[in-house]
């Protein structure tokens, strides 16, 4: 396993990754900064995502410490954040509570015993390097998927933002309709500290981006809220985070019985799915961001390690965090040591600074999620493929809309199916060009006909075609359609010889393609010839003996030497009172 987890940053000697030869004195300062910034936007986060799974509070501050130490040191990127999230805390609180009663002792057991057996399976796929189908997950359902994760981030900070207390698990729609209908229980003062915050949060960004701007926001926010509080200003209160128990997380072992371990491992299998796709997604779109390319093994061997630890230490499902990942890598951090100390000091702020924390506004917590979340909606991209390339901007859009309807996991694989109907679309209809050699080019270079500056005459009984693409199942239709077209407007044209170097790939339906067009022309009294086709194409059509029936005599490595033999098969006597004069091999031709 150790080869394994060193091979994504193998920089240096020993078994230090590569972030570790990237530690100076900057980075430590800038890693310490915006660790003290996950520290303190994960502490309502985490206890508001315990709440939603059915745990006690503390479980979500807890959730936020060894898993996010764990995942930072064995996982890929150097800026995701690990934790609770809001998914994970939804999915677990509908699969355990039909088998225990949400906060009971029985409950929180199976919690952590889920949590061990997701980072089981987790551990398993990324040491079986099955993390290629992340490959699936294109740039474009990231776009869709970072815009709409946003988009729940900020629709989910409104409440606090206008100082408005929401049912638990209102969706983030539902928080929408209750901030329209309850207009009159807008708090101004939360407002006023949320503007306030973001104003501080934009000046001192645009003063300077090396200053710490968040947490300078955040300040702000605070400042702000007490005077606001001071009865000179009205003496207005705002919802703050409250009373934070101990940050610590114990050690324990849970139990499990082996009648519920059936049970437990399907739960399990469905969690995995939904803490990878959501890790794997959010570690590519901060990726984006960063340009620090990603090993999805590292990376689910990362968080299965994080989630087996996590379990001992009474913390439940945990994966990449949007919410605290952006913000991270926003705020400067350098290398995955933000996560380290995120964690590290959350316990010591908990622990140490619990009267003051407990005053921090949830108003100018909201106000920073809100100004991520707006910086993460990249409509100046979407524009862009709006105008360039319309199946990715549909595959975008899709992806945003059923991040903002469906589950996050199943709006990624929604995206990855959506991407693999547009590349099967593309691939089953490769090009099938018809050429010529262009008179006007000295070297008399083989060109497309609708590339010709001036409309040049083919060859009354050759047709030069050029394959683009593989011929396989899904393409075989479309190739055969324009193959007929051809001989159907140009029947007298029973000789074709196709450049095949352009035909990557052939599967079996591919050969008899070609075993139909052979037969095809030479019951026509023509011939078929291939121009340098690939090796893996010569095998194919070996192993079903297409090759034999073909004849190596109609296969050729230039295209002189095709001429050279192609030319004499034609019928002489339409040569001779031909006045196209296509190839300089023709008769009478200069």
């Amino acid at each position: 396993m150790t080869s394994l987890l060193r091979r994504p940053h193998a920089q240096g000697a020993g078994l230090l990754p590569a972030w570790c030869h990237h530690i100076t004195t900057a980075t430590l300062r800038a890693d310490l900064m915006a660790g003290l910034l996950g520290a303190v936007l994960v502490l309502p986060q985490g206890v508001a995502f315990a709440t939603l799974a059915g745990l006690p509070p503390e479980y979500g501050i807890y959730t936020a410490v060894v898993p996010c130490i764990v995942a930072a040191l064995f996982g890929s990127s150097w800026h995701v954040m690990s934790g609770p999230t809001n998914a994970n805390s939804l999915a677990l609180l509908a699969m355990l509570a039909p088998l225990a009663t949400p906060g009971s002792d029985g409950y929180i057991n199976l919690a952590l015993i889920v949590a061990i057996l997701v980072g089981a399976m987790q551990l398993l796929i990324g040491l079986l390097r099955l993390g290629s189908a992340a490959n699936f997950i294109s740039p474009s359902v990231l776009l869709g998927f970072t815009g709409g994760a946003a988009t729940l981030i900020g629709l989910y900070g409104l409440k606090d933002f206008f100082g408005l207390a929401v049912p638990a698990g209102t969706s983030a729609f539902g928080v929408v309709t209750h901030l329209l209908q309850h207009l009159d229980a807008v708090s101004p003062a939360a407002v006023a500290v949320g503007i306030g915050t973001m104003a501080v949060t934009i000046a001192a960004r645009r003063l300077s981006q090396r200053l710490p701007f968040m947490l300078i926001g955040l300040l702000g926010g605070c400042g702000i809220a007490l005077l606001l509080g001071m009865p000179a200003f009205g003496g207005q209160r705002v919802q703050v985070v409250g009373a934070i128990p101990s940050a610590l997380p114990p050690f324990k072992v849970p139990q499990v019985s082996w009648q519920a371990l059936p049970e437990l491992l399907g739960i399990s299998a469905a969690l995995t799915i939904v803490a990878l796709g959501q890790s794997i997604s959010i570690a590519k779109a901060v990726a984006l961001r960063s340009g620090q390319p990603i090993d999805a093994n590292r990376e689910f061997v990362g968080q299965g390690l994080s989630n087996l630890a996590g379990g001992f230490f009474s913390s439940y499902v945990s994966c990449g965090s949007l919410g605290r990942s952006m913000p991270n890598f926003e705020a400067g951090a350098q290398t995955p040591l933000a996560s380290m100390f995120s964690a590290v000091l959350l316990v010591l702020l908990v622990t140490i600074s619990a009267p003051l924390l407990a005053q921090l506004p949830l108003a100018a917590i909201a106000a920073m999620l809100l100004l991520v979340s707006a910086g993460l909606v990249n409509v100046g991209r979407l524009r862009r493929l709006a105008r360039e390339n319309r199946s990715e901007f549909a595959i975008a859009i899709g992806t945003f809309a059923a991040t903002l309807v469906l589950r996050l996991e199943l709006a990624v694989l929604l995206g990855s199916m959506l991407s693999l109907v547009a590349y099967l679309y593309r691939t089953s209809r490769p090009a099938v060009r018809s050429l010529v050699p262009d008179r006007n080019d000295p070297a008399r270079r083989f060109t497309p006909l609708e590339d010709l500056t001036e409309a040049q005459p083919e060859c009354p009984q050759l047709k030069l075609v050029r394959i683009e693409g593989a011929v396989y199942f899904g393409a075989v239709q479309h190739v055969t359609d324009r193959l007929h077209d051809m001989r159907s407007r140009q029947p007298g044209q029973k000789h074709l010889l196709a450049m095949a170097r352009s035909m990557n790939f052939i599967d079996q339906v591919g050969a008899e393609l070609w075993e139909h067009e052979l037969a095809e022309r030479r019951a026509a009294g023509g011939g078929l010839y291939f121009h340098r086709p690939r090796s893996d194409v010569r095998k194919a059509w070996a192993r079903t003996g297409f090759a034999d029936r073909l004849g190596a005599g109609n296969i050729f490595d230039s295209k002189d030497e095709a001429l050279r033999a192609v030319l004499p098969r034609l019928d002489r006597k339409i040569c001779v009172d031909c006045t196209a004069r296509v190839f300089r091999e023709c008769p009478g031709s200069k």
